[in-house]
């Protein structure tokens, strides 16, 4: 029995010198592999949040799928605005935009020529175009905004996915349904969802032609005739002077002109009023006339007058 036990204490001593050994040369012989392939090992974490080899995510994302909406207004002066206007529809063409609206002020003698346009540009092509306009006119003022619309494009184009899957599990209910209470729920529910969608895709391409054409507010105006200098000499001032005296007569033979159909008016008003005058003074004669004659009448029926000096009855008693 002792035996035995001395042999089980032998080999388990043995056992326990077999690993020692064994875990020194994993521990000498192995380490330059274990700390060659440690040492570039990042940080816990870092790894996972980091783009693979080859992985293109992250890197472009913000320039290629970004959506702008670009907008601006452009001034210019010209000699000639309502050419300068032809001349940039054309160009407009020539880019392969259009033109929205478009509105033309011919010169007067009170009013400047102008001319407004409103146009879509390829949104790419802007800058240049802008660029371009300066041989047209004198480019006295250009501004430019660039709206993102990135998250906006986003939430439409989400929306519109969800919505298209939710009609086509809808479309496919209708296609299975057993009874006729189903049937007409599925469709109800396929009508309101198919509304939606066409809403939400009209939007989408309204915001997509916002962002493929620019829109760019053109004005053309004439230079400025205010800070023109007065005359510079004595045959100058001959001149201007004459000319505003023409434009004097001018405005007076206007205003004679204006001014005699009102003449007329207040001719006639004042005839009128005249004879209404005259017509009432004639009413109030016949009236008061019997009253005036009426005395001497009763004169003649009573006593005589102090002018007649008794003659009267002198008269009478003569046979």
């Amino acid at each position: 029995m002792r035996k035995v036990v001395v042999l089980c204490v032998a080999l388990l001593g043995l056992a326990l010198l077999v690993g020692c050994g064994g875990e020194e040369r994993a521990d000498s012989g192995g380490s330059p592999t274990i700390t060659g392939a440690s040492a570039p090992v990042s940080p816990p974490g870092f790894r996972e949040q980091a783009p693979m080899p080859g992985d293109s995510r992250g890197q472009d994302t913000d320039t290629v799928d970004r959506k702008e909406v670009v907008t601006g207004s452009v001034d210019i002066t010209a000699g000639d605005p309502i050419a300068a206007a032809a001349k940039v529809a054309d160009r407009v063409r020539e880019a392969g935009g259009r033109v929205d609206s478009r509105t033309e002020q011919p010169g007067t003698d009170d009013i400047d020529p102008s001319a407004s346009l409103t146009v879509r540009v390829p949104a790419d092509k802007t800058d240049a175009f802008v660029n371009g306009l300066g041989g047209i006119g004198t480019l006295t003022r250009v501004s430019t905004n660039r709206d993102d619309v990135t998250m906006q494009w986003e939430d439409l184009d989400a929306r519109i996915k969800a919505l298209q899957a939710s009609v086509d599990r809808l479309r496919a209910l209708i296609t299975g349904a057993a009874t006729t209470a189903d049937l007409i729920a599925a469709e109800q529910a396929l009508a309101s969802r198919q509304g939606e969608l066409d809403s939400l895709t009209a939007q989408k391409r309204h915001l997509d032609d916002q962002v493929a054409l620019s829109t760019l507010t053109i004005e053309i105006t004439t230079a400025d005739k205010g800070s023109d200098e007065g005359p510079s000499n004595f045959w100058d001032g001959i001149v201007a002077g004459w000319n505003s005296l023409v434009d004097w007569l001018k405005d007076a033979i206007v205003f004679t002109g204006k001014a005699i159909p009102w003449l007329g008016f207040l001719a006639i008003v004042g005839a009128l009023v005249f004879a209404v005058v005259r017509l009432l003074r004639r009413k109030r004669r016949p009236t008061e006339s019997p009253s005036t004659t009426a005395i001497p009448a009763a004169n003649r029926t009573g006593a005589p007058d102090a002018a007649d000096g008794g003659q009267g009855d002198h008269q009478t008693q003569q046979p």
